[in-house]
């Protein structure tokens, strides 16, 4: 699950492949995560490790209990409901300062960004396209240039991939999820503020009300039973 780090800047390393196991679902939500274990996998002591963790649970994404250890957090489906809430407003309040910032070329990375969410969906190669898919969120708010923003949407993104990974990454035809993005590269070609906005609102709420219903359902329901839709 980790690879070996060379020991400089220990604990914010360790804590980036950690975030990373939490974001593509290696650490599910609940696991205990055995401070022992990674520091074996790192080649590493465990004091660091502890140290990172300790950060983690400073970010919301990890737990500690006495005597028991540090546990990846769980979220049930009104926190979900809660983070998707705050991204929705992180990216809506971002579009004034996308619009006055982004160059031609940010548009074309933009538009390239949807271009490749669009061939991992016609190669079927899903749990990439979901790694693009925030990419090409946090595009956007990086082209804002609000690092605070950005810095929020980075543990926000974290946090959504934890949940997802609980029931599995749900899709409907992938192509289909890619074109989702169009609109918004269509507001973004108009560099319309009002309409950007009201797109960024209808396609995050479309993800989130699928995603949360999908929530309430797990594990009662089993997930290749659940109905398919982007995440």
């Amino acid at each position: 699950m980790f690879k070996l780090l060379e020991q400089v800047d220990l604990p914010n390393r360790i804590a980036d492949q950690v975030l990373q196991a939490i974001g593509d679902g290696l650490l599910r939500p609940g696991e205990h995560v055995t401070e022992a274990r990674i520091a074996e996998q790192m080649g590493t002591s465990r004091a660091p490790v502890r140290e990172a963790l300790r950060l983690l649970e400073s970010q919301g994404l990890i737990v500690s209990h006495p005597r028991r250890g540090f546990f990846v957090r769980s979220y049930n489906a009104d926190e979900l409901a809660e983070i998707y809430d705050l991204r929705e407003c992180l990216e809506t309040h971002n579009a004034q300062a996308l619009v006055e910032k982004m160059t031609e070329q940010d548009l074309k990375q933009l538009e390239a960004q949807v271009e490749l969410l669009k061939t991992l969906g016609a190669e079927g190669r899903t749990q990439e396209q979901v790694v693009e898919d925030y990419a090409f969120h946090r595009m956007l708010c990086a082209v804002g240039g609000n690092s605070r923003i950005l810095r929020l949407f980075d543990q926000i993104a974290t946090e959504l991939r934890s949940g997802i990974a609980l029931v599995g990454r749900i899709y409907d035809d992938p192509v289909d999820i890619a074109a989702t993005h169009d609109v918004i590269i269509t507001a973004l070609r108009k560099r319309d503020v009002a309409l950007i906005r009201s797109e960024l609102h209808e396609h995050l709420r479309d993800a989130s009300t699928h995603v949360i219903d999908i929530y309430r359902q797990w594990p009662s329901v089993p997930a290749d039973e659940l109905p398919g839709r982007p995440l």
